[in-house]
């Protein structure tokens, strides 16, 4: 079976906002799309992309972007109660944002690499296979 790679809210803007990282992102995609790999995300992704687009952009680019990633070779994954309950784990054991525990939940639960560049995922390495593009500061929230 083809490895899973889990895109993290972060990856997904690395690609749409063309930063340092972007064509990793892309070439996953391709990848996915020749049957090479398989991506998915979390759904909390979903909400993470609309707000913030929503709150920089407004209503029409926010729209734009869910309906631009629907159309990506990704598999989404709604949460559990077993991912919830691990996601409640990795959140009283590290700092971590919510929307992040329930990321790195899904891709341990999943075995899959998280592709991010959230400098807070760093402390999971021991928990989830991880590959890290290069990190921005002010990354969005």
């Amino acid at each position: 079976m083809p490895e899973l790679y889990l895109l993290d809210t972060s990856a997904i803007f690395t690609l749409t906002d063309e930063e340092e990282g972007a064509e990793e992102v892309e070439r996953l995609l391709r990848r996915a799309q020749a049957g090479q790999c398989q991506l998915a995300a979390c759904s909390i992704t979903l909400m993470e992309l609309y707000y913030v687009t929503l709150q920089e952009q407004g209503e029409d680019e926010a729209a734009r972007l869910i309906g631009l990633v629907k159309a990506w070779p990704l598999r989404w994954i709604y949460p559990d109660e077993k991912t919830l309950l691990l996601a409640g784990r990795l959140k009283a054991s590290y700092r971590l944002s919510v929307a992040d525990a329930l990321i790195a939940a899904v891709a341990k639960l999943q075995r899959a690499t998280l592709v991010h560049k959230d400098p807070e995922l760093a402390v999971l390495a021991a928990e989830v296979k991880l590959l890290s593009l290069p990190l921005k500061k002010g990354l969005r929230s």
